[in-house]
């Protein structure tokens, strides 16, 4: 399990469960595919999929739409639930659900930012080479059987 250290942590009881939502966006088909990720320097310079912390009150396919759009300038739509992964962060676990999209508009809107660097589109396969964390390594595995 990966332990996340938060450079900003928003809780402070060990009895809180961070939930976040994310998605595995993609574009074209057949030989075409590209799936987005997102690189962070803030997290160590990692390359992952796009994802975020639930916002009070928000569904989680809300928060997986909201994160995307955000992240990669996409506006998308959700396309199937893919998986979740878990792990620390700090003493807390988190829990991320991330659902396939598609595009719908902003696919040259991306502009890096203070969270999100720069925005990549790989083929299934070179993602899983170089996305940095296991647990979205085994999530593409399991989504692209790989």
């Amino acid at each position: 399990m990966r332990q996340e250290n938060s450079p900003n942590p928003d809780h402070e009881t060990a009895d809180a469960l961070i939930m976040a939502a994310g998605g595995i966006l993609e574009r074209d088909r057949g030989e075409q595919l590209r799936i987005a990720l997102v690189y962070r320097q803030r997290y160590n310079g990692d390359l992952s999929l796009p994802k975020g912390k639930q916002d009070p009150g928000e569904s989680l396919p809300a928060t997986a739409l909201r994160e995307v759009r955000e992240e990669t300038g996409c506006r998308a739509r959700l396309n199937g639930f893919a998986g979740c992964v878990h792990y620390l962060v700090g003493e807390l676990p988190k829990v991320v659900l991330y659902w396939k999209m598609q595009p719908l508009a902003g696919l040259d809107e991306f502009q890096p930012n203070g969270e999100v660097q720069q925005l990549l589109w790989l083929p299934p396969a070179e993602a899983l080479a170089r996305i940095t964390y296991a647990d979205e390594k085994q999530l593409l595995r399991k989504v692209y059987k790989l």
